[in-house]
């Protein structure tokens, strides 16, 4: 599929996306990379926009440089911001109490804190995407590693040759602490990103490093 293709495959996906405005939005692609460009009234629009390209078929990466503009004249001040963000935090069952902490400069959210498992860190940052006046999220919330690393890697080992996306991709996996490192190749973004999916569902997961190729 040839640039082109792509692009009006992109714009045709955002146009068909209820909660953008895809005018607002401007697309480009050169060798299957696209960039977005333009602005959004929420964080969780700039998200959602960035996963509507990664379904597209061709698509080999993306480069995000859409700006947060949120609607009114009046910005939410980040005393205000911090306060909603705990509040919804706090009725959160996903997330642990109290294990959370907010940090808010300029609109810009930095959760910090501590959890056992990814989901849980995850669920943090979904569920306070689409308050009114956050323009970004930097998600530095830790996970306590338990397993030891050769378990680690069979967990994570196991989980990929159970996801049938990914069953003709050639992967390797390798451990170091709680840092898991993907090296091999895949067949879209598609697949990357559910190999990354499928390691951080294992319990201990620290960070991924992605060295997967999309071929």
């Amino acid at each position: 599929m040839g640039d082109p293709d792509i692009r009006q495959d992109v714009l045709d996906g955002l146009e068909f996306e209820p909660s953008l405005n895809a005018a607002h939005i401007g697309v480009s692609v050169e060798n299957g990379i696209v960039l977005l460009t333009g602005h959004v009234r929420t964080h969780d629009e700039r998200l959602k926009a960035e996963q509507i390209v990664t379904s597209i078929k061709g698509v080999r990466g993306i480069a995000q440089d859409i700006e947060v503009r949120p609607v009114g004249a009046n910005v939410t001040a980040d005393d205000e911001i911090a306060r909603r963000v705990l509040d919804v935090l706090k009725w959160n069952a996903s997330v642990p109490a109290d294990a959370v902490k907010v940090k808010v400069a300029k609109g810009w959210v930095t959760l910090s804190g501590a959890v056992e498992w990814n989901f849980q860190r995850e669920a943090a940052e979904h569920s306070i995407r689409g308050i009114a006046g956050v323009v970004g999220i930097s998600n530095a919330i830790e996970i306590a590693t338990k397993l030891s690393p050769a378990n680690l890697r069979l967990r994570i080992e196991q989980a990929l040759k159970r996801r049938a996306e990914l069953e003709m991709s050639d992967i390797r996996v390798e451990v170091s602490g709680g840092t898991v490192t993907l090296d091999g190749k895949v067949h879209s973004i598609g697949e990357r990103r559910a190999a990354e999916q499928a390691v951080w569902a294992a319990p201990g997961v620290v960070d991924v490093r992605d060295r997967l190729s999309v071929v």
